[in-house]
């Protein structure tokens, strides 16, 4: 059974606890519906796992993370502003 809570915060950002899963044999987990729902996961899907050993796991979708890489990438094809001068 999953509990779901709300939580926000000072910012207007929506944060979610979905509740707790189980490991399988191989290591598969079960997303669930209610977090399917709102990230627009479905069948098929392609997640980027990513890791920080101070403090977890996180699943993005793989087009969104790659939308995010392409918009960083293209920061660094511009040319740096030079400072302002004094």
């Amino acid at each position: 059974m999953f509990h779901n809570h709300h939580c926000n915060h000072d910012n207007d950002e929506k944060k979610h606890i979905f509740g707790t899963v189980k490991v399988g044999e191989r290591g598969q987990i079960v997303i669930p519906k209610e977090a399917r729902e709102i990230f627009d996961i479905k069948p098929g899907d392609t997640l980027m796992v990513l890791g920080n050993e101070a403090h977890g796991i996180a699943l993005v979708k793989a087009d969104k993370f790659r939308r995010i890489a392409e918009k960083m990438l293209q920061i660094f094809e511009k040319s740096p502003e030079e400072p302002p001068e004094e």
